[in-house]
């Protein structure tokens, strides 16, 4: 159960850029798109959130720090990287975050990690390189590397505080870990973001997506309801059946489930170096699955 629902939350979370590119092609800049996309989502989740109200006030660090990192902080750093460096450079430093989670695990927790597991999170990242084929227009930049390992370090607390929710003498409801955490962020992202200034009158009408035109609206609700309540919902809840490092190796299929999704929909050809990588990316999150299954 835990591995089919971290695979669905990374389904899930690779559509989310797939169902933003019109968006922002239409006019949308990427940070009003992502505010958009958690508060739309914080929106949706409002009636769990006050279901699972008594969360706020048991764990109120834990929600604080979901939102803060989880949330708000994946994303904020993630857009500050891609406005300095290449967004492939910018994405395989993010997804660093399962590496960094193991020796997170490892040397912080002092929890054992299996070489398998390890070895997973490796072949995982090697398979992004060729996904994302990082040496073309590569490039450095301090403060954008910095900003993307930022975004890594936050995905890393993603996986931390998604599983520390079940810990301790007052666990929380793993949907209610989702539900504040989005509305956290949402709030937080409203002060940096301004979505005031937004020409919101743009979802009314229609967008390009491959040559063909559909309403905004369709990818604004795929981009709320799927890449955002769905994936943060499965994907909190796959933590709590699986073990940090499992999932965060798992969640690195994202970034193919992404490459595939702008093939089909956007027209955005693969080629065979970004298919060998796939495949890595398969191989390292089943070998580390497959790891955690033989320990248990």
């Amino acid at each position: 159960m835990g591995l089919v629902l971290a695979l669905v939350s990374a389904v899930a979370f690779g559509g989310s850029g797939t169902a933003a590119k019109p968006l922002i092609e239409a006019g949308l800049s990427p940070t009003h798109t992502v505010w958009l996309r958690v508060a739309g989502a914080a929106l949706v989740l409002l009636p769990i959130a006050w279901k699972h109200r008594d969360a706020v006030r048991r764990r109120p660090g834990l929600l604080l720090g979901f939102g803060l990192l989880a949330v708000a902080g994946v994303q904020a750093c993630y857009f500050a990287a891609i406005s300095r460096i290449p967004v492939g450079v910018a994405l395989l430093i993010e997804y660093l975050g399962p590496p960094l989670l193991i020796a997170y695990v490892r040397l912080v927790q002092r929890r054992p990690v299996s070489r398998r597991a390890t070895a997973g999170a490796g072949v995982a990242v090697a398979g992004l390189a060729c996904v994302v084929e990082v040496w073309h227009g590569l490039s450095f930049d301090a403060l954008g590397v910095t900003f993307a390992l930022g975004a890594a370090c936050c995905q890393v607390g993603y996986f931390v505080l998604a599983d520390a929710g079940r810990q301790g003498d007052r666990p929380v409801d793993p949907l209610a870990v989702s539900a504040y955490g989005l509305l956290i962020g949402a709030v937080l992202l409203t002060v940096f973001t301004h979505p005031w200034t937004a020409d919101w009158s743009l979802l009314t009408r229609s967008v390009t997506m491959n040559g063909h035109q559909l309403p905004a609206l369709l990818p604004a609700l795929w981009m709320v309801l799927v890449a955002t309540v769905l994936a943060y919902l499965t994907g909190v809840v796959s933590v709590q059946h699986l073990s940090p490092p499992v999932a965060g190796v798992v969640a690195n299929l994202e970034a193919v489930v992404a490459t595939v999704l702008a093939w089909v929909l956007l027209g955005e050809h693969l080629g065979p170096a970004q298919l060998a990588g796939g495949a890595l990316v398969l191989a390292g999150a089943f070998a580390a699955q497959s790891a955690a299954s033989a320990k248990s």
